[in-house]
């Protein structure tokens, strides 16, 4: 669904309220958040999406991965899940639906996520996702809006996801480059989610459909704050690049950019094609996390250690000008 559209549509309904919702519809968050206990609380989030790849397993793993990072980008660790099913039963043999589903459980069991249940219904269009229930204790919540003037942001997957995908479908990418963005968007965001709990860590969230610049506009928008971004800084697939200059930009990303350019004050240094990836709607994309300047250094290279090569600060916190970005 194109940004904006959701809120639209929502806009003026009222919500059922109740004292133990800690996050909720009055805020755009990656996840629900609802207090059980003084110690426990739980965390739901559902996704699910068209493939994205023409293999069905992996398919399945990364359809998986993407619906359990709202989880992680909350500071909670996933627990449960259940399959959220569309399937073309006169058009495709069950087998596909089978690797779809096994590639899914491979990926849960990874994560050390029980599957408890599902839906599924006969679709012209195959879909396939989770809805995920995950734990944190309630003084621990992460969300998009608590942030600190000065803070860093760190992003711990490369952008381009969006872009290889459209290269894939025109038959350009290379064998090289579908592999790697296979692989990447198929991981999980479990281990940067551990690594950040040990430091100062004031917001996160991760950056899916709505891309780099459209999830940070969420950070910023209503709050006292603005976000500097530093393209240069930004890990980027390097195939991306070569495929965005070619114009194989998806719909998605022009539409991220109409909904959010007002926002958004471009240094002239910055190349055409950067700023497409900058928007380029991510499938499972890393985490952005904000964290105090003084320990950015440090969460970097302990994500490092843990095997995210392309972990990176690439901006920081303004006072001023407020809701906006400053890409440089």
């Amino acid at each position: 669904m194109p940004p904006g559209d959701l809120e639209r549509a929502l806009c003026g309904l009222e919500f059922p309220t109740d004292s133990n919702l800690i996050v909720g519809l009055d805020r755009a968050d990656d996840a629900g958040v609802y207090k059980i206990t003084d110690d426990i609380a739980m965390i739901q989030t559902v996704d699910f999406f068209t493939p994205i790849v023409d293999d069905p397993y992996w398919f399945g793993q990364i359809a998986a991965a993407n619906a359990l990072s709202d989880v992680y980008a909350m500071g909670g660790v996933p627990k449960t899940a259940m399959n959220i099913v569309a399937f073309p039963v006169k058009q495709m043999e069950m087998s596909v639906l089978r690797q779809i589903i096994q590639g899914g459980l491979d990926k849960m069991r990874e994560a050390g996520v029980v599957l408890v249940g599902g839906h599924s219904v006969e679709d012209k269009e195959l879909k396939y996702g989770l809805s995920v229930t995950g734990f944190v204790h309630p003084d621990h919540v992460l969300t998009k809006k608590a942030l600190n003037v000065g803070d860093r942001l760190i992003l711990t997957k490369p952008l381009g996801t969006g872009i290889i995908n459209t290269a894939i479908k025109g038959g350009i990418a290379s064998t090289e480059a579908i592999e790697f963005v296979t692989h990447l968007m198929a991981t999980l965001n479990r281990d940067a989610a551990q690594v950040m709990k040990g430091f100062p860590v004031h917001a996160c969230t991760d950056i899916t459909g709505f891309g780099l610049i459209g999830h940070v506009a969420e950070m910023v928008v209503d709050s006292e704050f603005g976000i500097s971004l530093w393209s240069e800084k930004i890990p980027i697939i390097p195939e991306a690049l070569d495929y965005a200059a070619m114009g194989l930009v998806p719909a998605g990303a022009y539409n991220n950019r109409k909904f959010r350019e007002g926002m958004v004050d471009i240094s002239p240094s910055v190349k055409q094609a950067v700023l497409d990836i900058l928007y380029d709607p991510q499938t499972s994309g890393g985490l952005l996390i904000c964290v105090e300047s003084e320990s950015a250094g440090d969460l970097v290279n302990e994500l490092k250690k843990k095997g995210i090569d392309d972990a990176a600060v690439i901006g920081e916190v303004l006072s001023e000008p407020k809701e906006k970005i400053i890409v440089t």
